[in-house]
């Protein structure tokens, strides 16, 4: 974990032409369904991790007015935002204790902002629909009950395109990236390794650190080559082994995340060996 305080933004820092200080992004990784709140073997599997999410707000400028969270697990043919002002929660886990499945995070929704990025997305170039019934999936939930516990933030879910395709994800990424400075903290919610057959794997922990040590060196590179690098992550060491084909999906919002920091430096703030894999995560700004 890596929450010094030379890592922590100025709570004075400068306000922005629309009244805020500018919002960094957050890639973070979101733990395996409820694990949070839930006992596991071993007790502290997740304590890290849940202490570096806890802390996340306090690094931040100014409490967010609203956070646009893409998730791992919601996948749709064009970019889809949720619309609904009280939006339902999503429990797409199974097999875990009674309990987890009565877990609450009864944050709004802003159906007006919903429609504004539905037109930021065409207006560079791609399909974005809202989708007003849609509820808020574990990918989101699960991390927000640590990262802002209140509740009190509207929330709009972003969906990840089916397709995967990295430059469109990035381009996402472009389109929300001047909403930073509106006081909206957009974070990608997924896992930095991620390959089920992986897990409590030892085989898996060199694998796992060399890929993730590329995946550090690109996003604290220049952001012009973060994003060449980053659209060509296939090409990073393992990298199908930590993200098999056509299952990245816990990886790509890293993309959408890396593109709203448009020239804002990346840099990794958490790392981490967690069940014989190593897991990161990445702040932009």
């Amino acid at each position: 974990m890596d929450l010094t305080k030379e890592n922590i933004v100025n709570a004075d820092a400068p306000k922005t032409a629309k009244g805020h200080a500018r919002m960094p992004t957050f890639f973070i990784p979101h733990g395996a369904g409820p694990c949070f709140f839930m006992d596991w073997s071993p007790a502290h599997t997740w304590n890290n991790m849940a202490s570096f999410l806890k802390g996340i707000a306090a690094t931040l400028p100014e409490q967010p007015r609203a956070i646009i969270l893409v998730s791992a697990h919601w996948l749709e043919s064009e970019f889809s935002v949720t619309g609904h002002a009280r939006p339902h929660l999503i429990y797409d886990y199974s097999g875990f204790p009674r309990h987890t499945y009565e877990l609450t995070y009864p944050a709004p929704g802003e159906p007006a902002l919903a429609h504004r990025l539905a037109q930021l997305i065409e207006a560079h170039g791609m399909d974005g629909r809202v989708d007003a019934q849609r509820g808020f999936d574990h990918g989101m939930f699960i991390p927000l009950k640590l990262m802002f516990p209140g509740a009190d933030i509207p929330v709009i879910q972003l969906s990840l395109r089916r397709d995967f395709d990295p430059g469109a994800h990035l381009e996402l990424g472009h389109a929300l990236a001047a909403l930073r400075d509106e006081g909206v903290l957009i974070v990608g919610s997924g896992m930095s390794f991620h390959n089920m057959r992986g897990y409590g794997d030892p085989r898996f922990t060199p694998v796992s650190a060399e890929f993730d040590e590329w995946l550090i060196n690109a996003v604290e590179s220049q952001p012009t080559q973060r994003d060449t690098l980053l659209r060509d992550w296939e090409q990073a060491p393992h990298a199908r082994l930590c993200h098999p084909a056509g299952a990245e999906e816990h990886l790509i919002p890293l993309l959408v995340a890396a593109g709203a920091g448009g020239e804002s430096a990346g840099r990794k703030v958490y790392s981490e060996r967690v069940m014989e894999t190593m897991i990161s995560a990445f702040r932009f700004g």
